[in-house]
């Protein structure tokens, strides 16, 4: 049976892909061989090919690659990949970076596999490479690749090595993104002397997790802003779950919005003598209003969401009379651009894992095995949106 014509890319890492990946109905794929005969592997990805919401576009589809690989071309098994909000984004259609629907899987119609984050073990590797070797974990360099599958075929130069040594594939497979934002909007646009404050919403999220144990490590103060929970217990418990991990000071929404509010702060920081640089914005509308007049003259709001759907008020005081600057981040676009500062920054964050200086995301793993059904797959994906949870859903990958 000859390939779709859809198959037939003309650039040189598509060709080979179309070599190394059987569609699903060819014959050999028809057997449920994890590791088929010859030499093929079977992979299972959660595809789609329109926009929309997960529950109605995502399916999950089989295909078989080949054992035959080109030169610069690694063969992967997926270890985790993380469920991102950024994520479902994409496949609602709504994020700037859309990955290119495509036939090479060969699906029905043209088709993108979902996630941008993951942890892979290097299963071969093509007759060029050096730097990889079977047994070895990987990261993609920048997102868009694609990562809810349990194989797939991979550019050398897509792929940046981390030491896994002391590490879960959880760990690794969720430091590209939250720990890295955090990392970069605390590093480059304010200078954060020890004993400076930063202030911050979204404090539970995991980027502001990371960004609370980052600031404790080095020697700053962060203010952290929460939701509020539907009763005291709750709210308190999560408030004490950060202090532990290093936060200074933690209120929820409602505190922030009281009229007092600044003169807590004052109190807090010495007067004011404490300078609170930065401010993280991830939720929008009038929270983050009152969270601006939290920032010392000078200071810096970075927005890197919108959970709230609220735009950003910039108060005319603030601009006029305490020159703050207002600046967006996305970590993406910082990715694509910045390869080996990613390296270093993640290399930086795993080791602090490795040495128990930066404590896990609370996580609510789902196990992906030959057997799991798409229905399981798809629920896990359409609850990342929803309400209070206990922790970020991660996909492990098992039997496959």
């Amino acid at each position: 049976m000859s390939l779709p014509r859809a198959l037939r890319a003309s650039s040189s890492f598509a060709t080979a892909f179309q070599r190394a990946v059987i569609p699903k109905y060819h014959p050999l794929a028809s057997r449920r061989y994890k590791s088929g005969p010859y030499g093929y592997t079977q992979a299972k990805a959660l595809v789609y090919s329109k926009y929309g919401e997960p529950d109605d576009v995502l399916s999950l589809h089989t295909h078989s690659i080949s054992p035959s690989l080109p030169s610069n071309t690694l063969l992967l098994r997926t270890l985790a990949t993380p469920i991102n909000p950024a994520d479902i984004n994409q496949i609602q259609g709504l994020y700037p970076s859309k990955p290119p629907f495509t036939s090479l899987l060969g699906t029905q119609a043209p088709s993108a596999v979902g996630g941008n984050e993951g942890c892979f073990e290097v299963v071969s590797a093509g007759s060029s490479i050096s730097s990889l070797q079977k047994g070895d974990w990987v990261i993609m360099a920048s997102t868009g690749f694609g990562t809810w599958r349990t194989h797939t075929l991979a550019e050398e130069k897509n792929c940046l090595k981390v030491n896994k040594e002391g590490l879960s594939p959880t760990q690794v497979g969720t430091v590209s993104v939250n720990p890295c934002t955090a990392y970069r909007m605390l590093k480059d646009f304010e200078t954060l002397n020890e004993g400076d404050w930063f202030v911050q919403n979204g404090a539970n999220s995991g980027v502001g997790r990371a960004a609370i144990q980052l600031a404790k490590r080095w020697g700053v103060k962060s203010l952290n802003v929460i939701r509020d929970r539907p009763d005291a217990e709750s709210t308190q418990n999560m408030k004490d779950e950060l202090i532990a991990l290093g936060a200074t000071k933690v209120v929820t929404e409602s505190e922030l919005m009281e009229r007092d509010f600044p003169d807590q702060v004052k109190g807090w920081t010495s007067g004011g003598r404490e300078k609170i640089k930065i401010g993280l914005n991830c939720v929008g509308g009038k929270p983050t209003g009152a969270m601006v007049k939290c920032l010392s003259a000078g200071g810096h709001l970075v927005t890197y969401g919108g959970m709230s759907k609220q735009p950003v008020m910039l108060p005319t005081a603030a601009l006029i009379f305490k020159d703050i600057k207002f600046s967006g981040f996305w970590v993406s676009r910082w990715s694509d651009a910045n390869r080996e500062e990613k390296k270093r920054t993640v290399d930086e964050v795993l080791e602090m894992t490795r040495l128990g200086m930066f404590k896990d995301i609370p996580v609510q793993e789902l196990k992906w095995d030959w057997g799991t059904e798409e229905s399981l797959l798809k629920e896990a994906v359409s609850g990342t949106l929803g309400g209070f949870r206990s922790g970020k859903g991660v996909f492990v990958y098992g039997d496959t």
